[in-house]
């Protein structure tokens, strides 16, 4: 490197990102000035950041924003749907019933958008990412409610073992510690399961349009069309590097075709606007309101301490898919704005714990239907969490918006264009060679034999100890790299497993 060159990079070094920033004008293309733009941010952690000073807003930033609504509304509502039946299954004088789960979402969309969309990732920290919802975990709500757990204990127990694992900085050596084949591996086995999922889901729904609106004929072909023109459309705005769009114009295809041909029927707005109750006596105070639970006790923290240790054990795999997006389509050079695990495990266990207390339910994790989008659209956090935290509370009080987020065209195809279908990309993008393919492939097959945070527990064992996967990689760990830190996540992950049943074929022991 020439002395020149060094010279103009200890300049660019001791220069604010205000002194560097150039406008859009001065670059070829937009994608030269967005790579700009991450280059020279030099986002404060656990500072104030100010907009133009520390960063700026673009109108990129409105895709990950309106993503994550979208995102944030499905998954909130099919969480406090999952609390209500089963806490109403569970407890003789409890029935909540989609008042209870409506309210509840707006509390949640409320209170945390505030303080930790805008206030904490957007102008405190941008390094960590915004803390949404942990979806691996809504399948267990049901079987949560009915071991007898508590939300609120649930949530102070989920809050405490993040923060000591924040504390110790647990979460980026496991991330560091995750080879790009168990990586690859695990993200092609969510991205295939996911979108699975959601496509099943759409035809099923096509499917019952028939007997809901006695109507002489079937609407099944209208899954089919929604998706065959999604594909096109995505396949498109790849071809054109737009792929960052893929979220709000999926969406409005599958809208306007799902009302082009007859299924428009089906979309209902019932949801008035309104603001919910803030208090938090009003959910915990007593068994006549709110949760109807009351405030919890030493059987409720017992019955919860599985759930809470099972949650956090599966934070960093999930950490590790939306940081890996960030590193596969931000340039080089851009170490200071990819998100921070430990610092995102901070702010998930602070908003889980202020979340439920103020009267929510949501189980939390790194907010994937935001970051995933915003990495393919080259922005960091900051703007686009602002602009998230202020969609989230304009659409928990006018209500009717959440409506046609949660309508299952709109809902199917955001996930898959905005979440799983880039997921699978990413994934199959890591495995580049024949040592990582076998990391990959043993994890993908493990995931399908038990789930998927076992198989990833499991996998980086095997593979920091060079059973496969690369092998001369091995030789370069310590023995805590290679048999401690693995070996206690892959004990604690399965004990926990084991406690709330999820290991198919073995009952609960708790």
């Amino acid at each position: 490197m020439s002395e020149t060159v060094k010279n103009e990079e200890t300049e660019a070094s001791n220069q604010t990102y205000k002194e560097l920033h150039r406008p859009a004008s001065e670059f070829e293309t937009r994608e030269e000035y967005l790579d700009h733009e991450l280059k020279i941010m030099k986002p404060k952690r656990w500072g104030l950041n100010l907009p133009g000073r520390d960063f700026r807003f673009e109108w990129e930033d409105l895709v990950p924003a309106i993503a994550g609504t979208i995102g944030i509304t499905v998954m909130y509502s099919a969480v406090m749907a999952a609390w209500a039946s089963g806490l109403t299954e569970k407890w003789d004088h409890i029935n909540l019933g989609a008042e209870f789960a409506i309210q509840v979402v707006r509390v949640e969309m409320l209170i945390p958008a505030l303080l930790f969309c805008i206030i904490s990732s957007g102008f405190i920290n941008p390094r960590a990412n915004l803390a949404g919802n942990h979806g691996p975990m809504i399948p267990l709500i049901g079987a949560i409610a009915l071991a007898g757990a508590h939300p609120l204990a649930l949530a102070i127990l989920l809050g405490i073992f993040g923060l000591l694992l924040s504390y110790v900085k647990g979460g980026s050596r496991l991330v560091n510690l995750t080879s790009s084949g168990v990586a690859g591996g695990l993200l092609v086995f969510l991205g295939f399961m996911g979108a699975k999922s959601q496509i099943t889901s759409l035809f099923d729904w096509a499917g019952g349009l028939q007997s809901k609106h006695a109507l002489d004929y079937s609407l099944g072909y209208v899954a089919f069309f929604i998706l065959l023109v999604n594909v096109i459309l995505y396949a498109y705005l790849a071809k054109v590097g737009k792929r960052w769009l893929a979220i709000p114009l999926c969406s409005i295809a599958a809208i306007a075709l799902a009302f082009g041909l007859g299924a428009g029927l089906d979309l209902q707005f019932v949801t008035e606007p309104g603001i919910p109750n803030l208090n938090p006596v009003y959910w915990w105070g007593s068994t006549e309101q709110g949760w109807q639970l009351g405030l919890p006790n030493m059987a409720h923290f017992i019955a919860s301490l599985p759930f809470a240790i099972l949650a956090v054990a599966m934070w960093s795999p999930d950490f590790l898919g939306h940081r890996i997006f960030q590193e596969l389509n931000y340039p080089k050079g851009t170490d200071k704005v990819l998100m921070d695990v430990d610092d995102t495990m901070t702010t998930c266990s602070l908003r889980q714990i202020v979340g439920t207390a103020v009267g929510g339910g949501n189980i939390t994790s790194s907010w994937g239907t935001y970051m995933i989008p915003a990495a393919i659209a080259k922005r960091p956090i900051p703007a686009g969490a602002i602009l998230l935290g202020l969609l989230c509370i304009i659409v928990a009080v006018l209500g009717y918006p959440m409506d046609v987020t949660v309508w299952r065209p709109v809902m199917s195809i955001a996930l898959l264009v905005g979440v799983f279908l880039p997921l699978l990309e990413a994934g199959m993008q890591m495995v580049k060679d024949t040592q990582n393919s076998q990391a990959a492939g043993i994890c993908i097959f493990a995931a399908f034999v038990a789930n998927p945070v076992l198989a990833w527990a499991l996998t980086m064992l095997l593979d920091n100890n060079g059973l496969i996967g690369d092998k001369e990689r091995a030789k370069t760990l310590s023995i805590a790299d290679r048999l401690i830190i693995p070996g206690l996540a892959f004990t604690i992950c399965l004990i926990a497993m084991l406690a709330v049943g999820m290991i198919k074929g073995i009952p609960a022991f708790l």
